[in-house]
């Protein structure tokens, strides 16, 4: 695994006020965790980047509101709307046995049972009963539900890999 990649955490959502603050949509659970992490990168939708080391934010009813250091205005802010904003791999948290996370997830090939490649993760869906894999090749689009031990088998990143129970007729 590279930790020095960097992975989405969020996106900016739209403007807050007349002072230049920021709406964003977290993807980490819950949402304000967000603000725990540290050394922000934006990315705007025209590849511009902007690091943040700190960033200060909080809840606003129920969005989330950050300001941009030295950015006090509305129109200033306006061209970070729409960017993603990641963090580095190597500030997550590590994680229990057993458990991963979806961008270590995404990219890695699919087998079944029968050592037939199903494809690749290409996302996943949080379905509320479980996560769903979204496994792709070249001709089709498999739902995979991601419950380990009745549907995963076995998930190796070093070999990037996840075996699983299902039919390749599914």
């Amino acid at each position: 695994m590279n930790d020095a990649r960097r992975i989405v955490v969020g996106r900016v959502v739209g403007l807050h006020g007349v002072l230049g603050a920021l709406r964003l949509h977290a993807y980490t659970e819950p949402a304000e965790r967000i603000f725990d992490y540290h050394r922000w990168q934006l990315r705007a939708p025209d590849g511009r980047t902007l690091d943040l080391p700190v960033v200060c934010g909080k809840r606003h009813g129920k969005s989330l509101v950050f300001r941009i250091p030295g950015v006090d205005d509305r129109d200033a802010a306006s061209p970070w709307v729409d960017a993603d904003i990641s963090v580095p791999r190597d500030s997550l948290p590590a994680l229990p046995e057993g458990e991963w996370y979806w961008t270590d997830l995404e990219g890695l090939e699919v087998v079944n049972l029968a050592g037939v490649v199903l494809g690749r993760v290409n996302h996943l869906i949080a379905t509320g009963a479980n996560d769903v894999l979204v496994v792709r090749d070249a001709q089709r689009e498999r739902l995979v539900p991601f419950v380990p031990g009745q549907w995963v088998h076995s998930v190796d990143l070093a070999a990037g890999r996840i075996t699983v129970d299902w039919d390749e007729a599914f």
